[in-house]
């Protein structure tokens, strides 16, 4: 088959029975381009319609006879082929370093499965199947040779399920040109060289030093350092100004060393365990700042300043991070986010994608198998937590622990997961360092143009078990037969420079004896001496500190001036009218003989934030309006359905106010607002939970970041939780936000926790959260908020409590502590929440004098107020006993973190007991009318009333 250069003598080569097929398959092309085989759309899209339609002919003018069928099928199957190495290509790639054999086979890019031979191949113009060839071609064959060593080599990609056309595009020029392909000069090989050399001897060196000790060692993917110190490079170049890094254990103590700079001597004395004697790193070493009770060396992060001439530093800051391996991703993410938002005008934050990108390096059964991920990856492309794009590499090592991967996934690759995404994958062999910094270029510059994820996955192995005291050849013994028996990344290296005579025998051998005498003089020269037995360090002065004097007051004109601002509407707004009459009736709860409600009293407090010149972000599912239909801070116009922000049409604001409503997450979007806030310490953070209970869903966030950051890692964050909670008889995953948990985690001032019952009191404690924010006192607040009492009279109070005074760890109950006389009272009412507002509508609906029982407020149950509650008891001089009334069962709720500390306060002869639902397996019951028979006898039993009927206790 001879190569014709013009449509007509193109069509030329197409006779007989092939004719009418061409013809069939013109015709669905004109109706639906994408109705035809991919390979004859190319043909109709260059050529256009057989110059012999419409001539009722089926011999050519030249009036030749008609060859064989097959021609044309040929052809076609030549296109098929060339589709599916551009597809399918990584299915034979040469991605494995070890464990090749364990991949599945596939034929698809096999010339028999199309039914073509070389010859046929050969005979067919390179052109026709290749028409954009970036080098000349003569024929298929060549074009099937070229593609697949683009495609298929130790390089292979997957982005046919891209859907956007731009993207998919622009990925197939890469690839096919090789225009991504890093070139080295031999000058920079060698410096490759050494780069894999110090990665290689890091590991040797702490393996015989400190022996048996974990260190969760690169060792099988040390080729990843080369590829930080690529994108880095590439990153400070474009003048970014944050890379926010996130890793789990494999390979950390490299990264840190390698990467974020941190000496040696440094990580060298955190392995020395003595009990007797302690390794001090020398004079000048640089320092790390850790929290008082410290954490495990592999948990650890760090940050860099990467100096780029006169022009601002790159910071690359490494997380830490927990053995939860997959909970920091989001948390980066929330550092990223931080980074690039601009908060100091009103209105939303001014994002700039350019001010920083997150870089996330997962392990690969972590990747596909903790759910995490995916809560992050969700989050890529959402208006209130994208990041501009986020380069992921799977440190791919093949083995889970000791799980094998087909015990561990139900993919072909750990990578799979993103596809869902439409996040563009890569694969690389870890033993072809060039094709590795080949595929960082392709990552950054993809994130770069288009500003999305891309994921590397780096294929390399475990040279070592799990950690360094695993046996891995127990439960992989054929896996670990063939790593031992591999050379490493640097070994392979060597090789390929030494044939093109770019470093001699014993290259490598000589710089390892030079890396290894470097870590040796530095261990050497390192001080060691004698100490008592090890503490935990003090803690900072301001995490000591209570909070109790600080003023949140504002006077009233200020408040009401702030509250005629959140009325105005844009010019040709239109708001909807029933809505628009609730919140016009806010504009005068501030006038005398009114109160302020919940509602109000948050967004004024957010109001005289935002004047104060600091700024706000709240999130949640459904925050923007509220759950409970209370805040309404995002309103649509009922034409246009254009939203608008009261807070961001504001003249008294001086900073930005950012409100979303967030995916349905809990795990990742507080892992990602947690992030923000230690990224952002000068702003107020809010996450709003659709209900209390949904806080569970992110657990591991609390546990590890929240309430322990700042003791284990020195990670300071002032952020809101807003739960709410209370017990309205809608069943146990709508009743508590397990109050429970939070003080369980209370320790060392390392958070607040509260439960408040006025709108005063809410708004206080917002203005004291906000007033601590970027100061040594910042710490988080744990606040459980109402439901039905959003709305209730009870909480919202006289505009005077806002303009006076501040927050009060302890109220007294209203009505009944009125007029007390206290030498009578006997009984003595502790509580928070809604059960004492409850308890408050009782007594008020009864004739009873209650002249024996009198009820505090404990607002604050973390720190819990203990000298203010001392101080109260002294002003009863015949009490008899401490009440303690809850709503959650007894073995939930505070009693059990009350308890000791009533029984301290007791003086001889008084007791303390406690009021509430009995031991609950699960948080209420799930029928509301035996709901309201517990709640009936909680208050009665509280105020030593009648029962009234049945009590269910046994329910």
């Amino acid at each position: 088959m001879s190569k014709q250069g013009s449509t007509q003598n193109f069509w030329e080569n197409f006779h007989g029975p092939n004719m009418g097929y061409i013809e069939e398959q013109f015709e669905q092309y004109e109706n639906d381009p994408s109705a035809v085989d991919p390979s004859l759309k190319e043909i109709f899209d260059e050529h256009g319609a057989p110059d012999w339609m419409g001539s009722g002919s089926a011999e050519q003018s030249n009036g030749q006879a008609a060859p064989s069928e097959g021609d044309i099928a040929k052809i076609t199957s030549a296109l098929k082929l060339v589709e599916a190495i551009r597809r399918h290509g990584h299915l034979q790639a040469n991605i494995y370093a070890v464990g090749s054999e364990e991949r599945p086979t596939t034929n698809l890019l096999d010339l028999e499965t199309y039914g073509l031979k070389e010859s046929d191949l050969k005979g067919i113009p390179a052109e026709w199947v290749w028409p954009d060839a970036p080098v000349k071609l003569d024929n298929a064959l060549q074009v099937v040779e070229t593609l697949k060593e683009r495609y298929a080599g130790t390089i292979s990609f997957e982005f046919g399920h891209v859907n956007n056309e731009d993207e998919r595009k622009w990925l197939q020029e890469k690839v096919d040109t090789g225009s991504y392909q890093v070139s080295l000069t031999d000058q920079e090989k060698k410096q490759l060289l050494y780069r894999l050399a110090e990665v290689e001897g890091f590991e040797n060196f702490l393996a015989k030093t400190f022996v048996a000790q974990k260190r969760f060692s690169i060792e099988g993917l040390d080729v990843m350092v080369p590829m930080l110190d690529h994108i880095i490079q590439a990153a400070s170049g474009d003048r970014i100004k944050h890379i926010m890094m996130g890793m789990a254990h494999r390979g950390r103590l490299n990264v840190l060393a390698h990467i974020l700079g941190k000496p040696y001597d440094r990580i060298f004395s955190e392995f020395h365990h003595s009990p007797d004697k302690e390794l001090v790193p020398s004079e000048g070493s640089m320092g790390i700042n850790y929290g008082w009770t410290g954490d495990v060396k592999y948990h650890f992060g760090a940050r860099r300043e990467i100096e780029n001439g006169e022009q601002k530093a790159t910071r690359v800051t490494l997380s830490h991070n927990p053995s939860h391996l997959e909970y920091v991703n989001p948390v980066v993410e929330g550092f990223t986010r931080a980074a690039q938002d601009d908060r100091t005008e009103p209105g939303y934050a001014k994002m700039d994608e350019d001010e920083a990108f997150g870089l996330l390096i997962h392990g690969d059964a972590a990747f596909i198998g903790e759910g995490v991920v995916a809560e992050t990856l969700n989050m890529s492309d959402l208006p209130g937590y994208r990041t501009g794009g986020t380069v992921h590499i799977i440190a791919n090592n093949l083995v889970g622990f000791t799980t094998n991967r087909k015990d561990g996934r139900s993919t072909r690759y750990a990578s799979d997961l993103a596809k869902g995404f439409e996040i563009p994958v890569l694969h690389v062999n870890a033993d072809d360092p060039i094709a590795c910094l080949s595929a960082m270029s392709l990552a950054y510059e993809y994130r770069q143009k288009f500003h999305k994820d891309f994921l590397v996955d780096l294929v390399g192995y475990r040279r070592f078990g799990h950690n360094e005291m695993d046996e891995p050849r127990a439960t992989q013994p054929k896996l670990y037969k063939e790593i031992d028996e591999h050379l490493t990344v640097a070994a392979v290296f060597e090789k390929q420079l030494q044939q093109t005579s770019i470093v001699g025998e014993g290259a490598l051998e000589d710089i390892k004896e030079e890396i290894e005498k470097k870590l040796k003089d530095i261990y050497t020269n390192m001080n060691e001496h004698t100490s008592a037995s090890p503490d935990v360090k003090d803690r900072p002065s301001g995490v000591e500190r209570d909070l109790d004097e600080i003023d949140t007051a504002i006077e009233l004109d200020r408040l009401r001036g702030l509250n005629e601002g959140m009325l105005k509407r844009p010019e040709g707004f239109n708001g909807f009218k029933k809505l628009e009459k609730i919140l016009q009736r806010r504009g005068k709860m501030l006038e005398e003989g009114q109160k302020v409600d919940w509602a109000t009293a948050e967004a004024l407090a957010f109001a005289s934030i935002l004047e104060d010149g600091k700024p706000i972000r709240i999130t949640g599912q459904d925050t923007e309006r509220g759950t409970f239909a209370h805040r309404h801070l995002v309103l649509h116009d009922v034409e246009t359905g254009e939203t608008y922000c009261p807070l961001h049409g504001l003249e008294q604001a001086d900073a930005s106010f950012d409100i979303h409503n967030s995916p349905l997450s809990e795990a990742g979007v507080i892992g990602f607002e947690y992030g923000y806030s230690v990224q952002a310490p000068e702003g107020l953070v809010i996450w709003e939970a659709q209900f209390g209970d949904f806080a569970n869903a992110g657990q591991v966030i609390f546990d590890q970041f929240v309430s322990a950051g700042r003791a284990k890692w020195g990670e300071k964050s002032n952020m809101v939780f807003l739960l709410p909670h209370g017990y309205e008889g809608q069943g146990p995953e709508h009743s508590s936000a397990r109050l429970e948990r939070f003080l369980q985690l209370a320790a060392e001032n390392n958070w607040t926790v509260a439960n408040v019952t006025s709108s005063a009191q809410y708004f206080h404690l917002l203005r004291r959260q906000a007033a601590i924010s970027n100061q040594e006192e910042a710490r988080p607040l744990v606040l459980m908020t109402p439901k039905s009492l959003l709305r209730n009279q009870r909480v919202a109070v006289p505009g005077e409590q806002f303009s006076e005074g501040r927050f009060q760890p302890v109220m007294k109950q209203p009505i009944l502590s009125e007029d007390k006389d206290k030498e009578k009272v006997k009984s003595l009412l502790l509580g928070s929440g809604k059960i004492m507002v409850d308890i408050e509508d009782t007594i008020d609906g009864s004739d009873k004098s209650f002249e024996s029982i009198d009820a505090v407020r404990i607002e604050q149950i973390y720190p819990f107020p203990e000298k203010q509650l001392a101080e109260i008891l002294e002003t009863y001089p015949n009490l008899e006993e401490l009440v303690w009334v809850q709503e959650e069962p007894q073995n939930m709720g505070s009693w059990y973190f009350v308890e000791g500390i009533l029984h301290k306060l007791l003086k001889e002869g008084q007791i303390h007991r406690y009021v509430g639902r009995p031991h609950r397996a699960s948080p209420s019951v799930g029928e509301p009318n035996i709901h309201k028979t517990e709640q009936n006898r909680i208050i009665h039993e509280a105020l030593q009333m009648s029962k009234g009927g049945e009590t269910n206790e046994g329910n």
